[in-house]
Parts: structure tokens; sequence; C-alpha cells
């Protein structure tokens, strides 16, 4: 693709092809886990916050529920404010700030500052996701956006992997306010590292050669594809409604677009599983089988384990294996997580295959996960993307909001974590019936 010569001399020519935008990708990887590590911290220390304020389980769910209220709300007033100032200095802001509210977190003196802390702390970290996935949709070519997108994914499922056992450890042994307060420190130095070092688009990047630029911008060339040239892929082709879409150019062709508001309809279901059970893993494991606090600290990061396996493995098959055709990964999700949860529900009092249970749940709930960031990227062009993914994001994470309460009220009721596992498989099945009414565009 040629580039405008007034852009080619306006930016510094570097005389070896550069990869930075990895360089990028690792980034958002590290300001993402710690955007994970902040509000997933919260499940661990739980039955500290129970015994010490005296909380019943659905006030303890409203204390994880209200993060996803501030998060949700944020969202699309976010997409707006980076389409038109970039991801640059919004995201630096918004990292540093969620990284205030978390050290104000353990300073606390009843449960209903912390709630309210909880719901600043979603406001605060509203910016972050629609920055990193704008930011991958900028920086990278459509063939390598699930990949990049599947490694961004993969943060969320690492945080899970490593905070139960550090923030157990923090809390077991300089009390359960001082988790906040060490997780705090990461965040200050990655809004540092994100100002530093990633600009808004690759063009405006002293480190990008032209070479890395062209390639960036590659499926930007207008051209006309015959249907001859689209690999087909058969059968699975005519069950994901693989055809040609008309691009949404404007905003409010995002949002009278199904395919769009369905994306967000199965993300709210997926949302309601995902953060339910980062919620309730941690009780479940103390509560209902009676395990220590710290080998639930070690079994509590077993579903993120398989997820960190299933976010990577699903970007890449999206994009090799069904050649960027995101719904196929977005179905398997949906069946084979909710065929987990049966599982789970009926399986015996044993360590080792409560983690291989769990394990395979977060594995299957994640393999679609990078797909509902991408769908949207087909859907969309580069200046709309960010009020899809908002849309996306604030309406999906909604389900963060209401399920931890929901279960919540379900274990008060009746006390049985199966019901909690069984509500959590019905979500899965309407995710996957939704999943099945949306297009599959066409992509060149």
């Amino acid at each position: 693709m040629a580039l405008p010569e007034s852009k080619i001399n306006a930016r510094p020519v570097l005389k070896q092809k550069s990869s930075y935008r990895w360089v990028v990708l690792m980034i958002i990887f590290g300001v993402y886990l710690v955007c994970m590590a902040d509000r997933t911290n919260i499940g661990v220390v739980l039955p500290f916050i129970k015994e010490e304020f005296t909380l019943n389980n659905f006030q303890a769910g409203a204390i994880a529920s209200f993060f996803f209220l501030g998060y949700a709300i944020t969202q699309i007033p976010a997409g707006f404010l980076l389409g038109k100032k970039g991801t640059r200095g919004v995201a630096a802001v918004a990292i540093l700030a969620f990284s205030i509210v978390t050290f104000l977190l353990g300073t606390v003196k009843s449960a209903t500052t912390l709630v309210l802390l909880r719901l600043g702390l979603g406001v605060s970290e509203g910016p972050a996701p629609v920055s990193m996935t704008s930011t991958i949709n900028q920086w990278f070519p459509a063939k390598e956006k699930a990949t990049a997108t599947g490694v961004y994914i993969a943060s969320t499922q690492l945080a899970p992997i490593v905070v139960p056992i550090i923030a157990t450890w923090i809390a077991m042994t300089q009390g359960w306010r001082s988790v906040f307060f060490w997780f705090a420190i990461p965040g200050v130095i990655m809004a540092i590292v994100w100002y530093l070092f990633v600009r808004s688009k690759p063009e405006e990047s002293s480190q990008v050669s032209e070479a890395e630029l062209e390639y960036i911008r590659q499926s930007e060339v207008v051209k006309e594809v015959k249907d001859g040239e689209q690999k087909s892929l058969g059968w699975i082709d005519k069950v994901i409604r693989y055809q040609k879409v008309q691009p949404l150019t404007t905003s409010k062709s995002v949002f009278k677009s199904w395919n769009i508001l369905g994306n967000t309809l199965t993300y709210f279901f997926m949302n309601s599983v995902l953060y339910g059970l980062l919620t309730w893993v941690p009780m479940y494991l103390v509560n209902a089988k009676g395990y220590s606090l710290m080998k639930m600290g070690f079994l509590a990061s077993t579903p993120a384990i398989g997820g960190l396996v299933g976010a990577i493995l699903g970007g890449v098959i999206s994009d090799k294996i069904f050649l960027k055709r995101r719904k196929p990964t977005m179905l398997i999700t949906a069946i084979f997580a909710a065929i987990m949860m049966f599982v789970v529900t009926n399986i015996p009092n044993n360590g080792v295959l409560i983690a291989l249970c769990l394990g395979l749940a977060g594995f299957f709930l994640n393999i679609g996960w990078p797909a509902f960031t991408a769908y949207p990227m087909g859907l969309t062009n580069r200046d709309t993307y960010p009020v899809a993914i908002a849309t996306v994001n604030s309406g999906g994470n909604l389900g963060g909001f209401f399920s931890p309460m929901i279960v919540g009220a379900i274990l008060d009721a009746t006390g049985n974590y199966n019901l909690a596992f069984g509500f959590f498989g019905v979500l899965l099945v309407l995710g996957f019936i939704v999943i099945l009414t949306l297009k599959e565009p066409i992509q060149n």
C-alpha cells in the first residue's frame, strides 16, 4: 500500500523492518494483567471481609458486583472519548486512577465504603479495555487481530492464576487490607510505561518502520474480492452464516446492528459466568468442599490456568484454522462450557478431579473469548470500532454486575452451589442460541 508522501516525510525512516507492534502487545498484556489483578483480588479476600463486617452472601456478592456497574457505565463514553483523543493519554490516566482506588480499598472502615470504592474502581478502569482493544485494532492487520486479541485475553487468565496464591499469602500474613496496598503499586508503574512507549496509532511512533506500517495497513487497501477467492469451510460456513456484510461506518449504524447487539447479549451471558466463577469459586471450595484457605488459593487458580491456554489457542485457531471466522470458537465456548458446568455439579470431592474439571471449564469458557472482542473488528472500521467494542463491553459487563449478586441470593436461599453452576449452564446455552443468529462477515 502506497503511503502519502507527506506522511512518509513526517516520520523517521528506519532502515530495517521493525516488529514494534509486538512490543506494544506485550505492554497491553502487562497493563491488563494489572487490571485483572485489581478487580479479581476481591474474591480471595471476601471470606475475611465477610467475617470482619458480618455480611451475608448477597451483601458479599454486591461488593464484587458494583465494580461492574461502574465498569459498564463508562464503556460507551470512553469509546467516544478514545475516538477523539486516542488511547495514549486516556489509558495512562485510567491506569493511574484505578491504581489509586485500589490503594484506597485497603483503608475502608465499613462495607458501604467498600461497595462505593468498588464502584469507583469500575468507573476508573472502564476506559482501559476499550483502550487495549482499540490499540490492537490500530496496530495489527486483520490476519493477526484474533491472535493479538488472544494474547491480550490471556492476561485476564494469568491474573486469576497468580492472584489467589499471592493475595491469600498476603492476607494471611499481613492482613487483607495489605492485599490492596501491594496490588496498587504495579498499576502506577504500568501507567508510566504505557505513556512512554505506546502511541495511539503506529503512524505516531518513531519505533515503527515504513515496512511495518505498510504491513499493518495492508488490509485497508480497497479491492473487490471474488467469491471464488474465499476459501470455503463447507458446512461450517452455512452454520455460521458466512456472508458479505455492509460495514458499520457510523455510530448510529453500530447501535442499530443486531450483530453488535447480539454479540453484546452473548457477552453478557459469558461475563455472568466468568465473573460469577471468579467471585464464588473460592467460597465454593471453602464452604462446599471444606478446603483450607491456602489450599483454596491453589485450587481457585485452576479455571484460570485452563483459561490461559484456551485464550491463546482460541485466537490462533480463529485466525489460522477458521481463517478469520470468529463464530466457530464462540459456539465452542458456549456449548462446551455449559457441559462443564454440569460436570462440575456432579464431581466427587477429590482435589485432583476438582482441579481438572475447573481447569477444563476455564479452558472451554475462554477458547472463544478472543473472538467476542475480534468479531466487531470485522463489522466496523477503525473509526467506529471503539464505539462498537465499548457497546459490547458495556452491555456485556453488566453480567459481571448481576451474576455475583444473583448467585449470592441463590446461596442465601438454598445454600446449594450446584444450583449456582446450573444457573451458569443455562446462561451458556442461551448464549449459544444467540450466537447462531449472528452473521459472520467476509473479511478481505
